[in-house]
């Protein structure tokens, strides 16, 4: 279908599940060829062959986001294939797993568990921007000025003490990268954004959505979320595609919290 991102080459990490998973359906619908990766070869094809199934255009790549010549060779191989790139969505992310009865503290996560996670949220997220910097630089602008769209992951939990000191670390990182790396690029045409969820009901920190719990997990997430919502991936998706579409040219550098109003502030009514 013609849409928000039609002809337009979007890179998606993390794309086996989840956001990625919701994203990469959404920028397909939206007309973009959707490139998805993640580590996980069975995940990420049927990502495809959910995108596929819908007359949509998608490839699997098999990548380890922290590796950054597996990165540069992605890139590279996009490039090589379809003539450019036009997106790079650095959605994939890790957590600690959670302790039985709740977040594992910092006392309890071991410094290993922490350079895991700073590999793949950090790194992955700057190993994927310097790869497509590189690309959009070579490529040069359309003519309405674009180089190419950066849209990253980061979370709530950069924003306000939510989600254990590990995984907030990484994400309060991913949100000053964004900042940060807007301002450097924007004379190259290049715009950085990123969306910021609450919790998602998705395999992400071992919740299973199609488990036996997963209604009371909902449940749980609207009790928490001011709006009511249940932490379907399908709104963070949509953010990012708003984000890497040209409705949001005039948009760089920003966070944009996609959380039902959970970090605006303490809520005063109860629903």
């Amino acid at each position: 279908m013609d849409g928000l991102l039609k002809g337009k080459i979007a890179i998606i990490t993390g794309a086996g599940s989840g956001l990625g998973r919701a994203a990469a359906l959404i920028f397909a619908r939206h007309g973009a060829t959707v490139v998805a990766t993640d580590i996980g070869e069975a995940s990420v094809a049927e990502t495809v062959k959910l995108v596929e199934a819908e007359g949509n255009r998608a490839s699997a790549h098999i990548c380890n986001v922290a590796d950054e010549a597996a990165m540069d060779a992605l890139v590279a191989e996009v490039a090589k294939t379809h003539g450019r790139l036009d997106i790079i969505f650095n959605n994939a992310g890790i957590t600690v797993m959670p302790a039985p009865g709740g977040l594992r503290g910092l006392l309890d996560t071991p410094t290993s568990e922490f350079d895991r996670i700073q590999a793949v949220n950090i790194g992955g997220v700057l190993n994927g921007s310097r790869a497509a910097i590189r690309q959009f630089t070579a490529q040069g602008a359309d003519e309405k000025g674009v180089s190419g769209v950066i849209v990253n992951t980061a979370s709530v939990a950069g924003m306000i003490g939510y989600g254990g000191v590990a995984y907030g670390a990484t994400k309060g990182a991913v949100v000053n990268m964004t900042r940060t790396l807007a301002l450097e690029v924007a004379h190259l045409g290049i715009r950085v954004n990123s969306v910021c969820p609450a919790g998602m009901l998705t395999h992400y920190a071992g919740l299973d959505p199609d488990g036996p719990n997963a209604d009371k997990i909902r449940e749980g997430m609207k009790r928490n979320n001011p709006l009511g919502h249940d932490g379907n991936p399908d709104d963070t998706a949509n953010a990012a595609l708003f984000l890497a579409s040209d409705l949001a040219s005039n948009i760089t550098g920003v966070n944009l919290p996609v959380d039902g109003g959970l970090s605006a502030g303490i809520v005063m009514v109860k629903r």
